[in-house]
């Protein structure tokens, strides 16, 4: 008889859901990981640390109260890392206490160490300590999750080039900075150095940035990060980054030479399954360290599955804590129904981007008639109280059954808007709902009701013509 019914590698968001998921189910549970990372990369160096590191930007520079008290309004004059990273130390510190809590009340054995597989049913624990133990499972979850992929070219040194690991253990604000690459984690990071006052150079060797988002929501961050002083160079590619006495020379194909204090490499993740011994257990995984599911996120042997970071797109901690659950289930034969489809998207650049559903370009391509209400912040109360004065809510809306096709919110508190769009969409509801729906007043939902009321208003011109 095995150890356990289910044993899961990784405690990060997936491995964590996937061990609870089973344990709620009555079976005997395991979760290996390393005792310094508990919780995972989201809890330790990704999704936690870099959201809780930008509410400590916001707070102290100050820059979310400019519009109402000047330009020169800050919280704190000198910031220094420490101010950053109480914050963000704390947090994690009780996030950590908080998963460690819910393993424990379901039961589930945490074993510290790191796991490889000897055989399909057998994974070998190495302690911290070099003992080795064999533990034996029915059932095995890989929840690895990733860590930044890292040019061969590029010599790292953790404080002068770093990746976005290294970054949050930066000794100084650096005076100015290098970001290659034009993604989520690079655009978060460049907005978080700009607000802090440091001169910001994004390198991107595509022709722009964040290409999943609404064309004009990128143009209003581009406008916002060029107002913090943040210089784009599309189109470039990276030669070779050069470290001196003074600082970094970054040197690009074209031939330029930009010099910074430091530069931050984003340039996607790597899978975390080069130690897992794969092949043992008769698995393989692609050169980016991702290992391929089907639809219930089983992998090439049916007892065997991948959920989180480790199984690629959409790479999310919350599409990973379903995909833990849904794994479970499926393991022991529990109903689960199909993840939707409509999965809302949110990026932390500042101020934050979300967006549920295709774009203009994307209908346009998929010719999908639809008309576009606009809601902005300046408009409502609530974005004057608080200073948002350039904040954004767009509905793109189907002219034939008023549905909605995608729904796009650029400001603060873009994130939370969202679900509001996402549940109309995902209940197959219409505009003509937002519009008879009543708002608490003032609030930066009510942005809804007006950008379904400028929709309404749209088609009811094309109608009127029309007739």
């Amino acid at each position: 008889m095995p150890d356990f019914d289910m044993l899961v590698i990784g405690s990060g968001p997936g491995g964590q859901k996937a061990a609870i998921a089973a344990a709620k189910l009555g079976r005997r549970v395991a979760v290996v990981d390393r005792p310094d990372m508990v919780g995972g990369v989201s809890i330790h160096t990704g999704t936690i640390p870099s959201k809780t590191l930008r509410e400590a930007v916001l707070y102290l520079t100050g820059l979310t109260q400019r519009d109402l008290y000047g330009q020169s309004y800050r919280l704190k004059e000198d910031i220094t890392v420490s101010d950053l990273t109480a914050r963000t130390q704390h947090v994690v510190g009780r996030e950590v206490d908080v998963i460690r809590s819910q393993l424990s009340r379901n039961h589930v054995a945490l074993y510290s160490g790191t796991g490889r597989f000897v055989d399909p049913h057998t994974v070998a624990l190495r302690e911290v300590t070099g003992h080795e133990r064999l533990l034996t499972a029915e059932r095995i979850v890989i929840a690895t999750g990733t860590r930044p992929a890292r040019p061969g070219s590029v010599e790292f040194d953790g404080r002068t080039i770093m990746d976005s690991d290294n970054v949050l253990a930066l000794e100084r604000v650096p005076r100015s900075m290098v970001i290659v690459g034009a993604g989520v984690i690079g655009m978060e990071y460049a907005s978080m150095f700009a607000a802090l006052g440091s001169k910001v150079t994004v390198v991107e060797k595509r022709a722009g940035m964040l290409d999943m988002c609404d064309v004009e929501v990128i143009e209003s961050l581009k406008y916002h990060l060029r107002d913090l002083a943040v210089t784009f160079r599309f189109g470039e590619t990276v030669a070779a980054v050069e470290r001196h006495a003074r600082g970094t020379l970054t040197v690009l194909e074209s031939g330029k030479k930009i010099p910074a204090d430091a530069v931050m490499y984003s340039a996607g993740r790597q899978g975390l399954t080069d130690e897992l011994d794969l092949d043992k257990a008769g698995l393989t995984a692609d050169p980016r360290g991702r290992i391929t599911v089907d639809e219930h996120y089983r992998t090439e042997v049916p007892h065997i599955y991948a959920v989180g970071d480790v199984i690629g797109f959409p790479a999310l901690a919350a599409t990973s804590m379903e995909q833990g659950r849904a794994a479970a289930y499926h393991a022991f034969g529990e109903p689960v129904g199909r993840m939707d489809n409509l999965q809302p998207i949110g990026i932390y650049t500042i101020p934050e981007i979300s967006f549920v559903g295709r774009t203009e370009d994307q209908l346009t391509e998929d010719r999908v008639p639809f008309e576009v209400g606009v809601s902005r912040y300046r408009e409502l109360a609530r974005g004057q109280i608080i200073g948002d004065s350039h904040g954004m809510l767009k509905l793109l809306v189907s002219p034939e059954d008023r549905t909605l096709l995608g729904v796009h919110c650029f400001g603060t508190g873009a994130t939370e808007l969202i679900h509001i769009g996402q549940s109309v969409m995902g209940c197959g509801g219409t505009v003509d709902y937002l519009v008879n729906a009543v708002f608490n007043y003032p609030t930066l939902a009510e942005s809804y009701k007006v950008a379904a009321l400028d929709a309404t208003n749209r088609l009811r011109q094309i109608d009127r013509i029309g007739d």
